[in-house]
C-alpha cells in the first residue's frame, strides 16, 4: 500500500515540473501570434496609405505636366502608368475643377480595416 502512495506522489511531481516549461511556452506562443496580428494591421494601413499617396502624386504630376489636373481615374492609368489594386481598394476620385486639387480618398474593401 505505501508503494502506490509514492507512485502516485512521483507522478503528481512530475507533471509540476512539466507545467512551468509547458506554461512558458503557451505564453510564448500567444506572444508571438499577437506580435504577427499586430504587424499585419500595420503592413495593411501602411499599403492603404501608399496607395492614396499614389494617387495623389499622379493627380500633382498630370497637374505640373499638362496645367490642370486629371478628369478620371482612367486617365491616370493610361497616360500615367498608375496601377490601382480594384480587388483590394475602393477609389473615390471626384475632379472639382481644372486647376483644384480633386477629393482623393481610398477605402479597402470588405473586412480589412487599417
Amino acid at each position: 500500500m505505501a508503494k502506490a502512495f509514492t507512485y502516485k506522489k512521483r507522478d503528481f511531481v512530475a507533471v509540476r515540473e512539466l507545467a512551468l516549461p509547458i506554461l512558458f511556452f503557451g505564453a510564448l506562443v500567444v506572444f508571438i501570434m499577437t506580435g504577427l496580428a499586430n504587424i499585419s494591421k500595420t503592413t495593411e494601413a501602411q499599403q492603404l496609405k501608399s496607395a492614396e499617396q499614389a494617387l495623389r502624386r499622379t493627380a500633382v504630376q498630370c497637374y505640373a505636366l499638362e496645367g490642370q489636373y486629371p478628369q478620371s481615374l482612367d486617365y491616370m492609368e493610361q497616360n500615367y502608368g498608375l496601377a490601382l489594386d480594384r480587388e483590394k481598394y475602393v477609389y473615390h476620385y471626384q475632379s472639382i475643377g481644372a486647376n483644384l486639387l480633386p477629393q482623393i480618398s481610398v477605402f479597402p474593401i470588405g473586412d480589412a480595416e487599417p
